[in-house]
């Protein structure tokens, strides 16, 4: 045992390393560089664009490869822009990552879990996650295995017990050595689990965007073959002019821009947030926050600093003259067995701070901190003390004293007993009677700025609800003066003895008092069932089952570990303040993703609905690859990226989806209208080939600037520089490199019938937004 508490050497550090039994992750929580560039580029998409290249090049018709530039730096954009994540979150990981005490070389050392080896031995202690299974050496802890066993149960570990990794320290302290390490220990899986988004959990805009893209995968392969074989057995066009007709079609319809800018626009909020000291585990929680509408709160950390202090302590009994030289007395007592204790949360730091005095007797047994008892203890001289929680630790005999209690807990005070007990002190539940000997009083500071958060999440229609393991008089009364609405509406969680009543609570109150681990869990999963969308905030070991739960989990990196691994967004400067720019950039993301994947779906919607009406009225397609790009660059490509990437701070209401339809359709419809029509009429009129090709392009331009105009509303002075650029630019185009965008003269015949489908696309696009406005309107109040 001697030889085991020693610790490794270097030498043998070094040899365990070379030997492959070091605690390296498998995996990381974020893209390896090789992954990020086969992700951009073996894609499904591209294997589309690789074909219709080759299918071009065969035909000889060389100027239709113009869409390969924009290709190549769309996936150069998003490549880079991942790298520069991958950076930024790698880094932020690092500075995070908990430092473990070693022991090597015969004296304590601090290093990161992954820097681990089989056989060191370890130093553990409350609010720790175990890096790596372990077999306890000396000491005893309080651990939870619920991330392994699904049990909430809080489970003693002696000499000789082992010890599994994902598991959490409650409380205690204890020496162990490490068994296995790696890709055989369950840290592994479990770190994987609790930072990665996994399959079928994406938001909803990231499923939204998934089935559209699928859908319209699978759709172009059977349109884009028959269109090619309409064209060249039934329209008599030549090879060149088939398949050129049937790769417009096919560019036309593929919607990879509008993925990749969503990519990008979420990968650029990482790293906003990430300059601004915000760890992103999870990049699906910036959407999910922005749509939450139930705040969960601790009380510590988050209404109030964590750091406690005691204000007072108070004798139960009145001493009358000797009260001076009573509570001297007690006050010693208190300091013996305080000191005695472990220094495993902020209660303890606090007592210990405030109980100064030199240690007069040792402790012959000590019982750490539980979140399920709520109480300390410790023997001395052969007699019990245990400081805690007042209904836990008097029980029967807390009416006594209710009186006097709820004095100090509504002046906003947190009350701990110091009582005598006449039982054994096992660490379970007390069954015999204690004797209160003394009150002491503690409090949090509010935290500076917390009052306008609350303010700002209550103007926006977010509830808050604070679920604390304190008394709820005194979480009440410290939520009233944070600022928080309906405060006073308070339940004492230990009254709640059924899931049901949980459930029930959850509608009826905000302040939840004297909360279990498994309570705040019931919590959670009760505000879901009613369709709330609920973050949960949280910075201990008792949160984790909450934040698992929660649809967005936020931790304080000065809290424990185990809740920043979990959590999927991490406060890393531990200012709760922080939160409405989060929000503020979930709503970016969503809003502006929103309003610019719309002019991808105009594009989408109007090029299948002219290619089948081609197919239909055995018509060549009457637009080029070269005039699509050309179309789709300076109407769509460029302005989408500037337009996601601004301010926007509006509240997100309905389906991403649906919004993004509504959008879509009068647009799309409006270009299919006015183009369709231009080549009938062209056809009827003899017009030539490639002046209706010339026609259309400039018509589609056209639709194609009023709904940008529509989309960048309000009007402001950067929007007007956007659209006067993107017109001057395919102006440009158009008048300079007409030949490589297959741009010809115009006859006065196609002129004069171009200028009329033009005017008429205002009024048509102002009628069909309206038409799907009003079927909106009613469908609102169908009842199915």
């Amino acid at each position: 045992m001697c030889q085991n508490m020693s610790g490794l050497s270097t030498a043998e550090v070094e040899f365990r390393k070379k030997a492959g039994l070091s605690n390296e992750s498998v995996d990381s929580s974020t893209k390896t560089v090789a992954q990020i560039i086969r992700s951009n580029v073996v894609t499904y998409y591209n294997l589309i664009f690789l074909i219709i290249t080759i299918l071009l090049i065969v035909v000889g018709s060389f100027r239709d490869l113009t869409f390969l530039p924009i290709i190549i730096a769309n996936m150069l954009i998003g490549i880079i822009q991942e790298l520069r994540s991958k950076k930024i979150l790698d880094d932020l990981t690092i500075l995070n990552t908990p430092k473990i005490t070693v022991r090597r070389n015969g004296s304590n050392q601090e290093v990161l879990a992954d820097e681990l080896v089989q056989d060191d031995v370890i130093t553990l202690s409350a609010g720790g996650q175990i890096p790596a299974d372990a077999l306890v050496l000396s000491g005893n802890i309080t651990v939870n295995e619920a991330l392994i066993t699904g049990e909430a149960d809080e489970i003693v570990k002696k000499d000789g017990d082992s010890l599994f990794s994902g598991s959490f320290v409650i409380s205690g302290e204890c020496m162990a050595k490490l068994e296995k390490v790696g890709k055989d220990s369950y840290i592994s899986g479990l770190m994987l689990q609790a930072t990665q988004t996994k399959e079928g959990e994406q938001s909803e805009m990231i499923r939204a965007l998934n089935r559209l893209v699928q859908t319209v995968g699978v759709i172009i392969l059977p349109i884009g073959a028959i269109l090619f074989l309409q064209q060249y057995f039934f329209s008599g066009a030549t090879m060149k002019d088939s398949v050129t007709g049937m790769v417009a079609a096919i560019l036309g319809m593929i919607p990879e821009g509008l993925y990749l800018l969503a990519s990008v626009a979420m990968v650029v909020s990482v790293m906003r947030l990430g300059k601004q000291k915000v760890l992103i585990h999870d990049m699906k929680c910036i959407e999910t926050l922005a749509r939450v509408n139930v705040l969960c709160v601790d009380k510590t950390g988050t209404i109030t600093v964590p750091e406690m202090e005691v204000a007072q302590f108070i004798l139960a009994k009145d001493q009358n003259l000797a009260a001076e030289e009573e509570k001297n007395k007690v006050a010693k007592t208190i300091s013996d067995c305080v000191r005695a204790l472990p220094c495993d949360n902020a209660t303890m730091e606090a007592l210990q701070q405030y109980f100064t005095e030199p240690m007069e007797n040792s402790a012959e047994k000590i019982v750490p901190f539980s979140s399920a008892t709520k109480y300390s203890g410790v023997v001395l001289a052969g007699k019990a003390y245990v400081v805690g929680a007042p209904e836990f630790v008097l029980r029967q005999d807390y009416a006594a004293v209710q009186g006097t209690i709820e004095v100090f807990l509504e002046k906003g005070y947190r009350v701990l007993v110091f009582a005598e007990y006449d039982g054994n002190l096992d660490g379970k539940e007390l069954t015999e009677n204690a004797t209160p000997i003394a009150f002491i009083l503690l409090n949090n500071a509010i935290r500076e700025g917390a009052m306008d958060t609350f303010r700002y999440f209550s103007k926006r229609g977010v509830e808050v609800k604070v679920i604390s393991g304190d008394n709820p008089v005194t979480v009440s009364e410290i939520a009233k003066k944070a600022g928080i609405r309906h405060a006073e509406k308070q339940v004492d969680a230990a009254t709640l003895k059924t899931a049901e009543a949980v459930r029930k609570a959850a509608k009826k109150y905000t302040v939840f008092g004297r909360v279990t681990p498994e309570q705040k869990r019931l919590l959670v999963q009760a505000l879901k069932e009613q369709g709330k969308t609920v973050a949960m905030t949280g910075d201990g070991v008792n949160d984790i089952l909450a934040l698992k739960d929660a649809d967005c989990s936020i931790a304080m990196a000065s809290g424990s570990e185990a809740a920043s691994h979990v959590a999927q967004l991490v406060l890393l400067d531990n200012d709760f303040n922080k939160m409405p720019a989060v929000v503020m950039e979930g709503r970016r993301v969503v809003n502006n993703i929103g309003r610019t994947a719309s002019l991808y779906l105009v594009k989408n919607i109007f090029s299948m609905l002219l290619a089948v009406f081609s197919m239909l009225f055995l018509i060549d397609y009457p637009l080029e690859p070269s005039q699509v790009s050309l179309i789709s660059v300076f109407t769509i490509g460029i302005p989408s990226f500037f337009l996601a990437l601004e301010q926007n701070r509006n509240q997100i209401h309905g389906h991403f989806l649906t919004n993004v339809l509504i959008q879509a359709l009068p647009a799309g419809i409006t270009d299919f209208i006015v183009v369709s029509g231009l080549v009938i009429f062209c056809r009827e009129f003899g017009v030539e080939k490639e002046c209706v090709s010339t026609s259309c392009t400039i018509l589609i331009a056209v639709v194609g600037f009023m709904i940008l105009y529509h989309i960048a509303k309000p009007m402001t002075t950067p929007h007007a520089i956007l659209i006067a650029a993107m017109v001057i630019g395919w102006l440009f185009c158009m008048l300079f490199f007409s030949e490589l965008f297959a741009i010809t003269a115009v006859t006065g015949k196609c002129a004069m019938l171009m200028i009329v489908f033009a005017v008429i696309t205002e009024p048509v696009f102002r009628y069909l937004i309206q038409l799907v406005e009003t079927v909106q309107k009613w469908g609102g109040k169908l009842k199915f």
